[in-house]
């Protein structure tokens, strides 16, 4: 391929740019063509600079066929600079008078057309590590990388660590044949899905680096110590550019008092009023630097190359590294002078480059209103060390395909957390990975989430145990079918106690007692986000229903059922408005409806508590006690003062369907003074007693699901999941469970109490994710605690043992 080089350094020399040489002798020996186009001095510490309003102009550096790399070798002529360029068709370098990105520029727009075109950008080796934060946004080197980079050039930084200055030959040619095999690899492995545009290569001058591991980092986050300054003050201007850098590489400290220099020019302020006239070095101290490095864990490219391996980060051109799911990995190398050359090299490390408890995370909720919570919680509760972010594979964020999880790992037994939609989930991966792989939901829970199964599930239990708390705290169901509204009577043959309240509410308004119906809510299994709930108290009522629904029914029958059941939720992204697709009309229930709802003293909107219910494993099932109460948006009157169906806004508490201006129809539970609004029970214990009932509902439910409805609802083992309870609490202070939603719409909460939603998944990854990996929490400043997903907000209420564990 056509490599343009370039760096930060200059041309060859012992004293400022050793390595460049043996770079461009090295790529050229593998078949390379090799052009070279160097800022004509030393640039370092310049970054991505370019000067403004200069001209710049060209040399022409021969190089000589070798070059010693040792400072003893700094007067010998190897290699001589020209003003014009050879006319006899030898090896030419160009140097400019400008930036390594204007080299970078230059070079691939100016220069070389005869070659053909650039392939790659290779800005280096620079004369020292380029590992860290500190060093990296800096760097010269880096710079002209990712000029090249945005001149959508694939581009690499190369770097070589030394740990002493005696240059030696031998280990300088060694680490150049090394990189010239990085290089290659990763030229021939670049991600074609634009998640990387240049990777910045870290090689460390140790004898034999090639013998040990290539691995792709992180780049340690560090910072410049509090305090620290990285400018002397001077009485004289030095002006010499060459010798201080190679003052700073020495990591020399400049003398204080003789030559009138200063650590800190407060002494010399304080001898007048005003400011002093000064003169300043650049002298920056990287003790702390250093220490950032020693201290960090293991997995960086401060670490990495402190422990003599080749570190490979890759980046966007936007200063932070990219392509997460490869760090940790190995880069696998090639030997092309051994006849197994085209089998991947073995190699070895002294130590492990994650802890033994890391884990990737693929954390991808397709909401702006969770995903940082989430990963905002990841962060709180464990150290930046204990695992790795993945990216979603380009194009299918957007969309809700499956995701290939094994194709983001580095290795068959990576450990991954998958928190994404129910689509995205490969839940062949999952099943052939229980130990490793923790995923975000269960793949069958019908049992539950769909209200007809829901009421199957409750109907089954209750019988074989009557004295189950759900015989009286869910109401009576009826479930029926339903393709067309004119087989309406048909459907209800065996909807026995349906037909036979109807009948009464009619003949109850024959005989002028309509004041004694009872009133029915009709709400279609498969629809979420309260569409198409009405209410009805007799034959004729219902009918009507069905008939306005058939009238509004598409012409196409297109059944949108089938494998996307289990995934139906109350998606975030779902469309608001009342009204229910092709798919919702077939199953449907009828439950009574519970009037007198409990009312609050002041304020005579009917409302809903929506309780977070965490099951963990298979199973475990967990109550957050920080609940919600969501606010009908106007005041309640009974369905027959209202006139059935015509105000639903007075009935339906789901905040999705609200078009009237209210405030606070989202609330929390525990602000709420229950005790006047005529529960009977005492203010001090009327919330304490919902929330045991609440408990108490939410734990029998789902045992009830998992042991009476196991076809359709399995909890697994290496899975977790976050369900969406909703009660209503009678004027008795009965709390009824309504319905159960998978992935649950957490927008309805709102932004001013948006920590509550924080908190949640603060307590979710604690329960859920650290215990999987074996990862210990790192307890911060700010995490977990009282409303905030803290051991006491996450009451367990059940523990189902299936066999499962």
């Amino acid at each position: 391929m056509h490599i343009l080089m370039t760096n930060d350094d200059g041309p060859p020399s012992p004293t400022s740019s050793p390595y460049v040489h043996s770079l461009v002798r090295e790529l050229q020996k593998a078949g390379h063509t090799v052009s070279v186009c160097l800022p004509h001095i030393q640039r370092s510490w310049i970054g991505k600079a370019h000067m403004i309003g200069q001209t710049v102009k060209p040399l022409y550096y021969r190089p000589s066929a070798t070059f010693d790399p040792r400072p003893s070798a700094a007067d010998t002529v190897q290699g001589t600079t020209h003003s014009r360029p050879s006319s006899a068709g030898e090896e030419e370098w160009v140097l400019v008078d400008g930036t390594p990105a204007s080299a970078a520029q230059i070079g691939l727009h100016h220069f070389f057309r005869d070659k053909g075109p650039i392939d790659l950008v290779v800005s280096g080796p620079n004369y020292g590590r380029n590992t860290t934060a500190v060093f990296a946004l800096s760097s010269g080197t880096l710079g002209g990388a990712l000029e090249a980079a945005m001149c959508r050039k694939r581009a690499i930084a190369l770097s070589y660590a030394f740990f002493s200055r005696n240059h030696d030959p031998a280990i300088i040619d060694g680490a150049s044949e090394h990189a010239a095999r990085v290089i290659e690899a990763l030229y021939d492995q670049w991600p074609e899905d634009g998640s990387v545009d240049l990777y910045t290569v870290n090689v460390p001058l140790v004898e034999g680096v090639g013998a040990n591991k290539t691995v792709f980092t992180d780049m340690l986050q560090n910072y410049w110590g509090e305090g620290t300054t990285c400018f002397q003050e001077v009485e004289a201007e030095i002006s010499d550019e060459d010798e201080e850098e190679e003052r700073i590489r020495e990591g020399e400290q400049a003398a204080e008092g003789t030559d009138g220099a200063r650590e800190n020019g407060d002494a010399i302020a304080e001898k007048k009023k005003g400011l002093a006239h000064r003169h300043f070095r650049w002298a920056p101290r990287f003790a702390d630097v250093y220490r950032s490095v020693e201290e960090s864990p293991p997995g960086s490219d401060g670490w990495c190359v402190k422990e003599g391996l080749t570190s490979v980060t890759p980046m966007k051109a936007n200063f932070w590294h990219a392509a997460t799911n490869l760090h940790g990995s190995e880069l696998k190398l090639q030997i092309s002078s051994s006849p197994e050359g085209d089998k991947a090299m073995p190699l070895e490390s002294t130590l492990p480059v994650r802890p033994k408890a890391h884990f990737f995370a693929l954390i991808a909720y397709d909401s702006p209103y969770v995903q940082p919570l989430i990963l905002s919680a990841l962060q709180k509760l464990f150290p930046p060390e204990a695992y790795t972010l993945l990216s979603m594979p380009e194009g299918e964020a957007a969309e809700a395909t499956e995701v290939a999880l094994g194709e983001l790992l580095p290795g068959d037994d990576t450990r991954v957390l998958q928190i994404t939609p129910y689509e995205a989930i490969d839940w062949e991966f999952v099943s052939s990975h229980p130990d490793t792989c923790l995923v975000n939901s269960y793949m069958l829970r019908k049992a539950l989430i769909r209200k007809h199964y829901l009421a199957s599930t409750v109907e089954h239990w209750v019988s074989k145990r009557p004295g189950s708390i759900l015989k009286d705290h869910v109401k009576r169901t009826e479930a029926f079918e339903l393709d067309y509204a004119e087989f309406l009577d048909d459907a209800l043959i065996e909807a026995f106690d349906l037909r036979a309240n109807l009948e009464k509410n009619e003949n109850l308004g024959e005989e002028g007692r309509a004041d004694e119906k009872e009133w029915w809510i009709l709400k279609p299994s498969m629809s979420d986000r309260g569409q198409g709930i009405r209410l009805f108290s007799t034959m004729e009522e219902l009918q009507a229903i069905f008939d306005g629904w058939e009238e509004e029914r598409p012409d196409s029958d297109d059944d949108e059922d089938g494998n996307a059941e289990e995934a139906d939720g109350e998606r975030e992204d779902s469309g608001h408005g009342d009204f229910i697709t092709t798919s919702h009309l077939r199953h449907f229930v009828a439950q009574p409806y519970i009037h007198p709802p409990l009312l609050l003293p002041g304020d005579n909107r009917k409302f809903h508590i929506r309780t977070y219910v965490v099951c963990v494993g298979g199973l475990d099932v967990y109550v957050y006690r920080d609940m919600l109460a969501l606010f009908a948006g106007r005041p309640y009157a009974a369905p027959r003062d209202a006139g059935g169906t015509a105000d639903l806004e007075s009935h339906l508490t789901n905040t999705c369907l609200q078009r009237s201006a209210s405030e606070g129809t989202v609330r929390r539970f525990w602000d709420l003074d229950l005790g006047l609004g005529g529960s009977g029970l005492p203010a001090a214990d009327a919330k304490q007693a919902v929330f045991a009932q609440v408990c108490g509902v939410a734990g029998e439910v789902f045992e009830a699901a998992a042991r009476a409805m196991p076809m359709h609802f399995r909890p697994l083992p290496n899975a977790f999941e976050v369900f969406g309870l909703d009660f209503l609490v009678d004027a008795r202070g009965a709390a009824w469970l309504l319905e159960a939603n998978a992935f649950p719409d957490f927008r309805q909460t709102g932004d001013d109490l948006r920590d509550l939603v924080a908190g949640l998944w603060e307590g979710v990854l604690r329960l859920a994710v650290g215990p999987f990996f074996g990862v210990a929490e790192e307890r911060k400043e700010g995490a977990g605690g009282e409303g905030k997903g803290g051991p006491g907000d996450m009451v367990h209420v059940r523990r189902v043992d299936l066999g499962r564990r």
